[in-house]
């Protein structure tokens, strides 16, 4: 009376892979990525050779955990090696050499960074005013001002 349901088993395996890949898609952290494995490998290459609903689901779950333990970490592993951290807007600004392209006035002028951004600048009250075309480096920045040392300085970061 009732069809054995157990013969589409294929579109269950088939649509809970994609799910997974879905989140995985959304978390990128390889963990949904073998439970996709498993649930193809496993489930739907069990399925495809006859094999029992039960057997099927034991065999998905053996090959993800075999793949979360062994496979994922090592890309883990691999993706965290490959990505070193770089220094970007506000952060890349400090060590960066500049020209000091307005006069400085009470303290204040202006610099181009080598990035070829025009800032307003300050410098310490113990450093003099550089010159006119002379090199400097940013050590700080503070909202839309660097604060600039002469390029034998070395820069030093300030968490203002």
């Amino acid at each position: 009376m009732w069809p054995d349901l157990t013969q589409y088993m294929w579109i269950a395996w088939l649509s809970l892979a994609l799910l997974f890949v879905i989140v995985e898609l959304l978390t990128l952290e390889f963990t949904f990525l073998m439970l996709a494995a498993g649930t193809l490998i496993g489930g739907l290459g069990t399925n495809l050779f006859g094999g029992p609903w039960w057997f099927q689901v034991l065999a998905a779950a053996a090959v993800s955990a075999l793949l979360l333990f062994t496979i994922r970490p090592l890309l883990l592993r691999a993706l965290r090696r490959s990505s070193r951290l770089h220094p970007t807007n506000v952060d890349a600004l400090y060590g960066m050499p500049a020209r000091v392209t307005g006069p400085f006035v009470d303290g204040r002028g202006f610099v181009r960074l080598d990035n070829g951004e025009q800032w307003t600048a300050e410098v310490p009250d113990a450093v003099g005013a550089p010159e006119l075309g002379s090199r400097v480096v940013v050590t700080a920045v503070r909202g839309a001002t660097v604060e600039v040392a002469p390029a034998t300085v070395t820069p030093e970061r300030s968490s203002d």
